[in-house]
């Protein structure tokens, strides 16, 4: 199978028919052999039955409903366990989307090479409430994943070799990282397409400007996940013998001054009267405790079962055992 369309929704019943419409001819007129895998993420509207009544008529639709709202990304992690094509595509339900998008994708996965292709609605019709934060939010990304030519990282329109989306998991937001998800994992060649943006037809947008918050705190997380994963020691020790390091000797500095004041005659309180004695003291608790989460992050990892799980591309000479 050539292709695999991927559609996460929810409660976007009126712009199915249109949608599925539009990819089966975009399918057909370029001889695509292809399957389009709605899912459905808990709609409370008429979406599911819609869905069946497409896949009715057409066999190469198919879907996975969800008893709940679970997010954007679990859908798109079902899509993906289930596509069967050498190319996947996913995009919005909202017709914001164009499926004639699909062939040049399609090229540059197979022709150019690409892992990934994401695309880029340098255009946009959206208001300055939505656009300005996320001309933020994606120079942040750039900056932190080392993916410097994506300009727009959360775009819904992308297109993967098959390979990649059965190798990365796309867990609680982290649709909005799919790129550095699979430079993580070992696919480099990501690049970009600018696509055509248009204005939603039907309905409202379902998502609000928390996600801006939410999103900065799970690039965070995937920063730290991806550095100090399988090596917590290497953050949390360090900091913590810096810490514990700077209250020893801070302690150490306070006794010496007593000492030397009372050595020399001098007016002199007592330790325990010192604030600094307290500051060195919660540095060296701090730190004790930041290298003990280190030193169980350690054990953790070392009894986890894919702490030695590595992604062999090719072999050559080598025998099993």
């Amino acid at each position: 199978m050539d292709i695999s369309v991927i559609v996460p929704l929810y409660n976007e019943a009126e712009s199915l028919p249109e949608l599925e419409s539009w990819i089966a001819r975009v399918m057909n007129d370029n001889g695509f052999s292809y399957e389009v895998i709605f899912v459905d993420d808990g709609s409370t509207d008429e979406s599911w039955q819609v869905i069946k009544e497409l896949g009715a008529k057409n066999p190469a639709v198919k879907g996975v409903s969800f008893r709940r709202n679970y997010g954007k990304s679990p859908a798109l992690n079902t899509g993906f366990a289930r596509a069967q094509g050498d190319v996947v595509i996913t995009m919005d339900a909202d017709l914001q989307d164009s499926p004639d998008e699909i062939p040049e994708l399609y090229r540059m996965i197979t022709q150019e090479g690409y892992d990934l292709v994401s695309g880029w609605k340098q255009k946009r019709y959206d208001p300055l409430s939505k656009t300005i934060p996320t001309k933020l939010f994606n120079a942040t990304a750039r900056r932190v994943s080392g993916i410097h030519n994506l300009h727009d990282f959360n775009c819904g329109l992308k297109a993967y070799r098959q390979k990649v989306v059965k190798h990365i998991e796309v867990y609680g937001d982290m649709h909005r990282y799919i790129p550095y998800l699979a430079k993580n994992a070992g696919f480099k060649k990501i690049g970009e397409k600018v696509v055509k943006h248009q204005a939603r037809k039907y309905g409202s947008t379902k998502f609000g400007l928390d996600r801006f918050v939410n999103g900065y705190l799970d690039l965070l997380t995937l920063w730290f996940t991806n550095k100090f994963g399988i090596k917590p020691m290497h953050f949390f020790g360090l900091l913590g013998s810096l810490m514990f390091l700077l209250g020893f000797v801070a302690a150490i500095a306070v006794g010496a001054t007593k000492l030397y004041n009372l050595h020399n005659g001098l007016p002199y309180i007592l330790v325990t009267d010192s604030p600094y004695f307290y500051i060195a003291l919660v540095l060296m608790i701090l730190g004790t405790q930041l290298f003990l989460t280190g030193f169980l992050g350690e054990l953790i990892v070392r009894n986890s079962p894919g702490r030695n799980h590595y992604e062999i591309e090719e072999e050559l000479g080598t025998h099993n055992f």
